[in-house]
């Protein structure tokens, strides 16, 4: 959803949110998932072997604010996109309201501590986001 939502903006179109906005989830940047590969494969704790992990930042965003996160870093690149306004649609059915992985295992067995948060993640990637996807629909 991360990335619909930045193609939208830079589209110049509302993003348009399931529900009213208040549903959550636990997102992570991939330099998170990176992170928790390399502990994984270097663990010297045999407990930690052969284990399932949630690989997670352990916060939870709403789509709310996940969308206004989004949009303060694009409008850095496109100040035009901090005037547009999110529009709300009909919930999905069967969707899970809020969604917050527990990283309490990882951080037992592998000292796991998330390196960014969703706003430094979405931070560090925008400039990525707005180069590839504004040169694939040529707004540059």
């Amino acid at each position: 959803m991360i990335p619909k939502f930045i193609g939208q903006y830079i589209n110049g179109e509302a993003p348009t949110i399931n529900g009213d906005g208040s549903f959550s989830r636990d997102f992570t940047y991939i330099k998170n998932v990176i992170q928790m590969n390399e502990l994984a494969i270097t663990t010297t704790n045999e407990n930690a072997l052969n284990q399932i992990y949630n690989t997670a930042v352990g916060e939870s965003t709403s789509l709310n604010e996940l969308v206004e996160l989004i949009k303060k870093e694009l409008s850095v690149f496109k100040p035009e996109v901090a005037t547009i306004q999110k529009n709300y649609g009909p919930e999905r059915m069967g969707d899970i309201p809020h969604s917050l992985a527990s990283i309490e295992k990882a951080q037992k067995l592998m000292n796991y501590q998330p390196k960014y948060t969703i706003k430094e993640g979405l931070n560090e990637s925008m400039k990525w986001y707005w180069n590839f996807l504004t040169e694939k629909i040529n707004l540059k």
